[in-house]
């Protein structure tokens, strides 16, 4: 396996600033201002959620977002399906920074880039809440999120 010297010096910068984030390619992505763009909308959308930060979604998911999920209900032994528009995902920060909760530092920000072409991108995210698939597109100049899948943790 190769390292491309951009990826390293992210990496050794990141790690210097203790940085909570972890940020991974694939083989075969190298890091760009394409990969730089689809990095820091992934980074966004976990930050938005964590930190009850709106402006984040704004700033990194489009409007037409679809996003749908699975998780297993306490009490439950089966997974179940949800949806989450925008105008949720925008509510549900909204209430997390009303409430003053505030997700620990420790808790994982896992941003895995998966490929990363001219106009389209995928990402994978590792949070508190379990992992999510995301598919980004290049729109007026912007990587935006465009379609997340996640799920919960599996239960051991």
């Amino acid at each position: 396996m190769t390292f491309r010297l951009p990826f390293l010096l992210a990496l050794l910068v990141a790690l210097s600033l203790g940085a909570p984030a972890a940020v991974g390619a694939q083989a075969g992505v190298a890091m760009s201002p394409d990969a730089e763009g689809v990095t820091n909308a992934a980074r966004d959308y976990i930050g938005a959620f964590y930190e009850g930060d709106s402006t984040r979604i704004v700033r990194s998911v489009s409007p037409t977002v679809v996003k749908y999920g699975y998780y297993i209900p306490k009490g439950d032994s089966t997974y179940h399906g949800t949806g989450m528009s925008y105008a949720q995902m925008l509510d549900y920060v909204r209430q997390v920074k009303a409430s003053g909760r505030s997700t620990p530092a420790s808790a994982p920000r896992e941003v895995v880039l998966l490929e990363v072409l001219d106009q389209i991108a995928a990402a994978k995210v590792v949070a508190w809440w379990g992992t999510d698939y995301l598919h980004l597109a290049k729109i007026e100049g912007r990587w935006m999120i465009t379609q997340v899948i996640w799920q919960s943790p599996p239960k051991d």
